[in-house]
């Protein structure tokens, strides 16, 4: 009888064992819950529709939901520094972009290192600039603009996502190449800003090809030029800056996925693979090229060196044209 209840006992904590074990293994499993993909820009802009675009998919292919969670603010360093500072285990990401893990540190003070705080997931997306004008604002051209701005310096206005954000340096950059001086109006994201421009308040905008293309069509902005090194199949008629003057004159919004630093690997090559099912199929490459986009995707390993490398480049660039504030 003995023998019996300790074989039975025996019996029971080896059950008990195993039924942990399984219990650990699926608390371990990622995803177990809804993953959050922090956009540091307000609901509209470009990010915010490709992150929502691209979020959908990567929801299906993880089996929980991807909450899309728009913080903007101080040019994009708002809602970088949440994810900066987050756990990295993989339920908070980062939709990060030129502005915020390169130009914007360039510029500006921030609370986070955009190269040791963050693991490079995955790039997603290249967007070119379009100069816009507001119709009202009589430019029809680039030689037009700079002849104005130099006849009026500081005379003429020009709308951004915020200091050290991608449509600012974009301006910037244009603005030390010309010559001229124009007065910067940041807001608090692409999407108002540009709703002000189409209002008239203001008359320029760099602002992205995927969120101007519907207000070209429909007359309430006038395209100037294209920041690209040629130009766009979707605006065959507008001229590059290079084209317009400016020789050389080259800038292009990229956008990527980004955790806090210190991901799990297994759970970096399961995000990466993830990411890049999701840009190779017909219909994602079909969406983003109709919104001026371009899909791009790599490893985890050549994304950081690209991050890298453009963290250098605008901190270059700001430094020789003497653009921090």
């Amino acid at each position: 009888m003995n023998r019996l209840s300790t074989a039975l006992a025996g019996l029971l904590v080896a059950a008990v064992a195993l039924l942990a074990g399984v219990a650990v293994q699926a608390q371990d499993a990622y995803p177990s819950r809804a993953v959050s993909l922090v956009v540091p820009y307000p609901p509209g802009g470009s990010a915010d529709i490709l992150a929502r675009a691209v979020g959908a998919e990567l929801g299906k292919r993880l089996g929980q939901p991807v909450v899309i969670d728009n913080r903007g603010g101080a040019g994009t360093a708002i809602g970088t520094k949440i994810v900066a500072g987050a756990a990295p285990d993989g339920y908070t990401l980062l939709l990060g972009t030129v502005s915020s893990q390169a130009m914007n540190p360039a510029m500006n003070k921030v609370a986070y290192d955009p190269l040791k705080d963050f693991t490079p997931i995955s790039p997603l997306a290249s967007i070119p600039f379009v100069l816009v004008a507001n119709p009202a604002a009589q430019i029809d051209s680039v030689a037009a603009l700079i002849a104005r701005a130099k006849a009026q310096p500081d005379g003429l206005s020009y709308a951004s996502a915020g200091p050290g954000t991608s449509n600012h340096l974009a301006a910037e950059l244009f603005a030390s190449d010309a010559q001229v001086r124009l007065l910067h109006v940041p807001y608090k994201g692409s999407a108002p800003a540009l709703n002000d421009v189409i209002a008239g308040v203001v008359p320029l905008m760099f602002d992205l090809q995927a969120t101007t293309l519907p207000y070209l069509k429909s007359g309430k902005l006038k395209a100037l030029a294209v920041t690209s090194r040629t130009r766009s199949s979707l605006l065959p008629d507008v001229p590059t800056l290079s084209e317009s003057g400016l020789a050389g004159y080259e800038v292009s919004a990229w956008f990527g996925l980004f955790a806090p630093a210190g991901l799990p690997a297994p759970i970096l090559e399961q995000l990466n693979a993830a990411v890049t099912s999701i840009l190779e199929t017909p219909d994602m490459v079909t969406r983003l090229r109709q919104l001026g986009a371009e899909p791009q995707s790599g490893d985890p390993i050549s994304y950081a060196a690209y991050a890298r490398r453009e963290s250098v480049k605008w901190t270059e660039v700001v430094k020789r044209y003497g653009l921090a504030p």
